[in-house]
This record gives structure tokens, C-alpha cells and sequence, in this order.
């Protein structure tokens, strides 16, 4: 089955309130092209779900959702790197749902499975227990997470093929393969696109059974260009040299 879509044609299809997964961690192996669409489409009252937001001091990856108020609940480990964001919940045009970073990760995993949440000893005792339930097994005491799943997921790799099966590569292995389990429909945006048989089946990160649809983003090179100018604007990457 031949799995690769319009990425526009996807985007049209997003109604108000939906929620909304994204990979990535501070940018890096985000799905910057699906993310941009989704920006310029004005769709609004989001629940976004992401380990994290965007790449530190704003202005790129997710922080766009959040400057436009598109974004109406936000699940996530962490915010503070978002001015945006942190602009939007301290007007309290944004709610924030924040859980540890390894228990957000196994909320996701939980939906993937099919599992009815997680047992796990983290936050007990502080904010993070406010309003869960308490076991004790064995002597010793759990919180119960329930899982968290969305009605979409956007996915970054470097490459798939035709049926939709997903390489990665560096840290684009992050949360893209736990997320790809646990949405109604998973898109996976990649720098390249090769037919069936391309990909070495040992380098396969995600396999097609779990993505609906696979949509052309940047080339890799052009996913090069875009880092290497966003790190010489921040200050942390020297600009390179020019032929005298």
C-alpha cells in the first residue's frame, strides 16, 4: 500500500479541538514542515502533547502555536524554554498538564500498548499526585497514570519508504517511535522518501503497522541549512567562514 500523502491534504482535514502529538525534543527531529502547516491553517483550541516545546528562546518548532493562541492545553515534561508559551499560561490563555519527563514518555507508551495506565513510585508525595489514585503492591506505593493518546500524531525521520515504514536517525530516536503507537492517525514527515526495499529492515525504527501516512519535509540538507542558520542566530554556532 502506497502510504505517501499530500501534506496539505492532511492539514485541511484538522478540526478545531483536536489533539495533537508531536516528536521532537527543543526542535531537533520535530516535524518542522507539518508544525509550519499546521501554524499557517489558523486551526485553534489544540491539546498539543510533547515531551518538551521549543528550541531554547522561542521562535521556532511548536513556539508559533503558542504566539497565534492556537493552543488551548498543553501536556508536556517541560515549558520553560517557550517564551511564548510561558506568555500564554501566565495570561491564562493557556492550561499546562506537566509530568516528569520519563513518566510522560510512559503514559505515551501505555496508550500504544493498549495498556490502562502505568504504576510508578515518581511524584508521590508532591503536586504530582494531586487528584491520582494510590496502590500499594508489595508493600510499596504507586501512582496510577493513565495513558495518554491523541487523535493525531506528527512523527520527523530521516527516511521511509513507500508503505511507511520509518529509519531514524540521532535524535530523532527521542519520543517519534513511542508517539508513532499512540495516535488515531500518526503522519511521519521525512527527509526522504525511497520505494519499498530501501530501507535495511535492522534500520527500521518505526514499522508501517503504525503510520497512516508519509509526507515529504525538508531534504536532509535542507534540514542542515535550517539548523545551521537557526545556531549562528542564537550565538551558538560560529557563522561560517566567507571566501575573501
Amino acid at each position: 500500500m502506497d502510504k505517501v500523502r499530500q501534506l496539505d491534504d492532511i492539514i485541511a482535514g484538522i478540526k478545531d479541538g483536536a489533539t495533537i502529538m508531536f516528536g521532537g525534543f527543543l526542535g531537533v527531529g520535530s516535524p518542522l514542515k507539518s508544525i509550519e502547516k499546521i501554524v499557517a491553517s489558523g486551526v485553534k483550541d489544540l491539546t498539543v502533547v510533547s515531551v518538551v516545546n521549543s528550541y531554547p528562546g522561542g521562535g521556532f518548532d511548536l513556539a508559533p502555536l503558542f504566539k497565534n493562541r492556537q493552543v488551548r492545553k498543553f501536556v508536556t515534561a517541560h515549558t520553560g524554554t517557550c517564551p511564548e508559551a510561558v506568555e500564554a499560561m501566565k495570561a491564562g490563555d493557556l492550561d499546562v498538564d506537566f509530568f516528569p519527563m520519563g513518566t510522560w514518555i510512559e503514559k505515551v507508551r501505555a496508550a500504544g500498548a493498549g495498556l490502562g495506565g502505568v504504576l510508578t513510585p515518581i511524584g508521590l508525595g508532591t503536586l504530582v499526585e494531586d487528584g491520582k489514585q494510590r496502590l500499594e503492591i508489595d508493600g510499596k506505593s504507586y501512582l496510577v497514570e493513565m495513558p495518554l493518546r491523541a487523535d493525531y500524531g506528527f512523527i520527523a525521520g530521516y527516511r521511509a519508504d513507500t508503505m511507511g515504514n520509518v529509519e531514524y536517525r540521532g535524535v530523532s530516536l527521542n519520543s517519534n517511535p513511542v508517539i508513532a503507537t499512540a495516535a488515531d492517525f500518526t503522519v511521519a514527515e521525512v527527509n526522504e522518501i525511497v520505494e519499498v526495499g530501501g530501507i535495511d529492515p535492522s534500520r527500521v525504527g518505526t514499522p508501517c503497522l503504525f503510520v497512516d501516512a508519509v509526507v515529504q519535509g525538508h531534504s536532509f540538507a535542507e534540514h542542515q541549512a535550517v539548523f545551521e542558520r537557526l545556531w549562528v542566530s542564537t550565538g551558538r554556532l560560529a557563522a561560517p567562514a566567507t571566501a575573501a
